[in-house]
């Protein structure tokens, strides 16, 4: 029966783990992929491009599957789905951008590239009626992508808050957990393989930042320019601050936030924040990743796994190719993202409010608080409490640690009366600014 099946050819560009991870999944449970499509198709990758030819493969991939260029997988006849894991926002838009123009559906796990040049891929998409997955580009293995487009396609999305960077969160939780500072955190992350040599993207809170810009653009229709989302990673998190919100009842963790205000405004940042302990978001540990959703219609849901690695992420890529083969086999028009609305206005950062910790390096005098709190009070700044530890090895240090909890605010003025608390003599560097989240 399987002889008679229509073949849909599956092209890899990119065949490192999670190419790898692909291969071995299509292998494996090909044959359970056909039976639940109630075979009317059977998945088989035909050609896979490799930067090195010459490099060894898994034994039961063929050599004459490869090749160095990957016009030889796009161009090539038998593919019907190219899959393009190469990362990067060049070359990878060059592979994306050939395939759509030939009419063929893309599948990609690259939340770069769509972030950063979604708007010129997505026009080709509609353009050429080629359709462009991307369940792989946010949190791993967890299916929020389709969730988002099918499971709440009768909802408003209210609102999506999550933990969807796995090294930072492994990070801050060794931090908060065994106490390490940042750089000893980050080493013992990547000599377990959670951190790149470079680390960049995720310590700097933009690869969080590219999920969270895809699921608003999911959620609300329209291509987001990542020059308007507001983004801070973790890597100026100290021990200090750890210690401080531990002792208040909280847990730091890399958040990323989506919220849609009744004006139609859509409030998009990502930064380490301070979360209640009570929250289950303030539980997701390790490497896994966890996002809160509320729609209109459905109320709270919330979609946990691991947000990275081989297996969980050649899921979602198989999932999509899954998905890709019935619209090729059955004709049917293509079911990918296609933005629906001119544009998403995203709100300013300066007109978000939440509450807020601030943590002031001050020299030790009579009256610094007052004067602190005069400050804060005169730009109508509300205060719910202070903080300041004595360290028991030197209690008569002169330079102290002067934490302020504050009411909500915008972050606009908070950010303006802090210029005239950094002006007072006693205040000796830039204050240190975390949001609580009231989630």
């Amino acid at each position: 029966m399987t002889e008679q099946l229509k073949t849909i050819g599956v092209g890899l560009v990119g065949f490192g783990t999670v190419g790898t991870g692909v291969w071995e999944t299509i292998q494996k449970n090909g044959q359970l992929i056909s039976d639940r499509s109630n075979n009317q198709f059977q998945i088989k990758i035909v050609k896979a491009a490799v930067r090195d030819i010459s490099k060894k493969r898994i034994e039961d991939a063929p050599a004459e599957l490869f090749t160095s260029d990957w016009q030889d997988v796009v161009q090539n006849e038998e593919v019907d789905i190219v899959v393009e894991l190469i990362g990067g926002t060049t070359t990878a838009f060059d592979i994306v951008a050939a395939a759509l123009k030939l009419g063929k559906t893309v599948v990609t796990g690259n939340k770069a590239l769509l972030a950063e040049r979604g708007a010129e891929l997505f026009a080709l998409s509609q353009q050429h009626h080629a359709a462009i997955h991307f369940e792989a580009a946010v949190a791993g293995g967890i299916p929020i992508i389709k969730a988002v487009q099918d499971s709440y396609v009768g909802n408003e999305i209210e609102s999506m808050v999550g933990i969807i960077n796995g090294t930072s969160n492994y990070i801050l939780e060794r931090m908060t957990t065994a106490g390490l500072g940042y750089p000893e955190a980050l080493k013992e992350a990547q000599d377990l393989g959670y951190a790149e040599a470079d680390p960049a993207l995720d310590v700097n809170g933009w690869d969080a930042a590219h999920k969270a810009i895809l699921l608003a653009s999911l959620a609300y229709g329209s291509v987001i320019d990542p020059a308007d989302v507001y983004v801070r990673g973790i890597e100026r998190v100290t021990s200090t601050d750890i210690a401080f919100a531990k002792n208040l009842g909280y847990n730091v963790k890399l958040l990323s936030v989506v919220v849609k205000h009744a004006d139609g405004q859509i409030e998009l940042r990502t930064q380490p924040s301070f979360i209640p302990k009570s929250h289950i978001l303030s539980s997701v540990n390790g490497v896994f990743n966890a996002i809160a959703l509320k729609g209109d219609a459905s109320g709270d849901a919330l979609f946990y796994g691991r947000g990275a690695g081989k297996e969980p992420t050649a899921s979602s890529v198989v999932a999509d190719i899954v998905d890709a083969a019935y619209t090729v086999s059955t004709g049917a028009p293509h079911r990918g993202f296609l933005p629906y609305s001119e544009h998403t206005q995203v709100k300013s950062i300066d007109e978000t409010s939440t509450p807020y910790y601030v943590r002031f390096d001050v020299t030790d005098r009579p009256g610094v608080i007052a004067d602190i709190a005069q400050v804060l009070a005169n730009d109508g700044v509300g205060i719910s409490g202070t903080h300041s530890p004595v360290d028991p090895e030197n209690p008569d240090k002169e330079f102290v640690d002067m934490v302020f909890l504050l009411h909500t605010c915008a972050f606009g003025k908070l950010k303006a009366t802090l210029k005239k608390v950094l002006a007072l003599d006693s205040v000796n560097s830039e204050p240190v600014v975390f949001r609580i989240e009231n989630l």
